[in-house]
């Protein structure tokens, strides 16, 4: 049974940065996309970032393009989003999830973390 444990949410200042880790236990398939969403109190859940199975390659939603970088350490199967630069708007909590293709659409993904709050705030 494949198992996802996120960690590394807390509280930061604007402009502050963060790192999440996304570990990933229990997969048969060697290679996996994982997406990143994320859900602010009153709002729908967003997915903001992708890293594919094939290559690594990432993508970004506007919304943190410039800001956030995904990468993965295949060794350790873990997945990191760092963040950095970050706004009020990012608070909310944050989930990983195994997709078999690198996409933004929630309902492609498998299996999902517990989740990790972050929140941004003077």
């Amino acid at each position: 049974q494949v198992q996802l444990v996120e960690s590394g949410g807390q509280s930061v200042q604007p402009g502050g940065s963060l790192r999440l880790e996304c570990v990933v236990s229990g997969s048969s398939i060697p290679y996996y996309s994982v997406g990143w969403f994320r859900q602010a109190p009153g709002r729908e859940r967003e997915g903001f970032s992708c890293i594919g199975s094939s290559d690594d390659s990432a993508y970004y939603a506007d919304s943190v393009n410039g800001r956030f970088s995904v990468s993965r350490d295949k060794e350790k199967n873990t997945v990191y989003l760092q963040m950095d630069n970050l706004k009020a708007e990012d608070s909310g909590l944050y989930y990983c999830a195994t997709a078999a293709l690198c996409t933004l659409v929630a309902a492609y993904h498998t299996e999902w973390s517990q989740g990790t709050q972050v929140t941004v705030s003077s």
